[in-house]
């Protein structure tokens, strides 16, 4: 068990050097993912969410009662700023139908568990982190299915009932399942936690060689205009994030977390949601599929960022 926790601390630490890895072999040799069938990218999220559902405890909900105006601050920098940047940007840019359903999709859609190890990487708030998260995948079925809506209304049919049983299959039910084990049998689930992040890592590097492969003829065809939509969409979520918590005057550790809760989304959810919400657009799944590969290595790229700025001492996990 020790082993494969450390061999899991190596994964977390390296994994946009893995993500890139696994992402250019898919893209450029395909045949070497196709064996990850899209079937599997349901079941693999599940596994994931399974995971972060272990990792939380009741003392992380009490965050929300703690500190209200950081969880409610949190919700609403998270289901405004990336929608109507998604919005913005895809309409700006001039993209086809199923690129821009694919994009604001993405921005629809919470947080994923990336986004805690990079809070942690990074020196922020990571209860913070955890707790923006949690709330903010609970309130997902709801959210998610009702924003993409009205902001797609007017040019393509959303199926919004659709997209709720996916979320509550996909993410509720496997976090569910999870926190209920580690609230009542948290002793035996604290011996395998160790290798959650090994576990976490290889099912998220499966959905991106499944993704990417399964679709890389049509990443190639989109060009350097999704790419660069993608990257503009994240790297803005981080600047709007952080921008909005120099306004408010939060702490250094808040900052990092708000900015980095805001810019980093739950893509392959957002990608395994294309096919149930747009499901004669086979291009929505693209945008989730790089932007599932580039939030890694942004990611990684600000912690090295943030953990060089000076500031106050982050907060203790409670």
């Amino acid at each position: 068990m020790r082993v494969l926790s450390k061999i899991g601390v190596l994964f977390v630490k390296y994994i946009a050097i893995i993500v890139v890895g696994v992402a250019a072999l898919a893209l450029f040799v395909p045949p070497s993912g196709l064996w990850v069938k899209t079937e599997w990218i349901n079941f693999l999220l599940m596994v994931v969410m399974f995971g972060m559902g272990l990792t939380i405890r009741i003392e992380d909900f009490a965050m929300v009662f703690r500190h209200p105006k950081d969880m409610l601050l949190g919700c609403v920098a998270q289901f405004t700023i990336m929608p109507l940047l998604a919005f913005g940007l895809g309409k700006a840019f001039g993209l086809e139908t199923g690129l821009l359903a694919g994009v604001i999709l993405v921005g629809t859609c919470p947080g994923g568990t990336a986004s805690n190890v990079i809070t942690l990487l990074s020196k922020g708030d990571v209860a913070l982190s955890v707790g923006m998260t949690s709330v903010n995948t609970l309130l997902a079925p709801v959210l998610t299915p009702a924003i993409t809506w009205l902001l797609l209304q007017t040019s393509i049919k959303v199926d919004v009932l659709g997209m709720f049983w996916s979320i509550i299959n996909v993410v509720i039910i496997p976090i569910a399942l999870g926190f209920l084990i580690t609230h009542f049998f948290g002793k035996y689930t604290s011996k395998v936690k160790d290798v959650l992040p090994l576990i976490s890592v290889i099912s998220i590097a499966l959905i991106i060689a499944s993704i990417v492969s399964h679709n890389s003829e049509r990443i190639m065809d989109t060009g350097a205009i999704v790419f660069i939509v993608v990257i503009l969409h994240n790297l803005l979520g981080f600047a709007a994030g952080f921008l909005l918590g120099h306004l408010l005057k939060l702490p250094l550790s808040k900052k990092k977390t708000l900015a980095i809760e805001v810019g980093m989304q739950n893509s392959g959810l957002a990608s395994s949601l294309a096919g149930t919400a747009f499901p004669g657009l086979a291009m929505a799944t693209v945008p989730g599929a790089i932007f599932s590969v580039w939030h890694n290595i942004s990611g990684a790229i600000l912690a090295s960022v943030f953990i060089r700025m000076k500031g106050d001492t982050p907060e203790k996990k409670v």
